[in-house]
């Protein structure tokens, strides 16, 4: 039961890790065979966290 007086706690790693794997889903469900390791980088961003610039 959520608490009386609405104090959710939000985890925002929690919500941001959600999405990510929800975004993972929907290009695996679209994709004709396998995802390639490039594809789910790509999906996940996480060249983006590797580039400095």
């Amino acid at each position: 039961m959520a608490p009386v007086g609405g104090t959710a706690v939000q985890d925002h790693v929690a919500l941001a890790e959600i999405e990510l794997c929800g975004e993972l889903i929907i290009a695996a469900s679209a994709a004709e065979d396998r995802l390639s390791l490039e594809s789910i980088d790509a999906v996940l961003r996480v060249a983006e966290e590797r580039d400095p610039a």
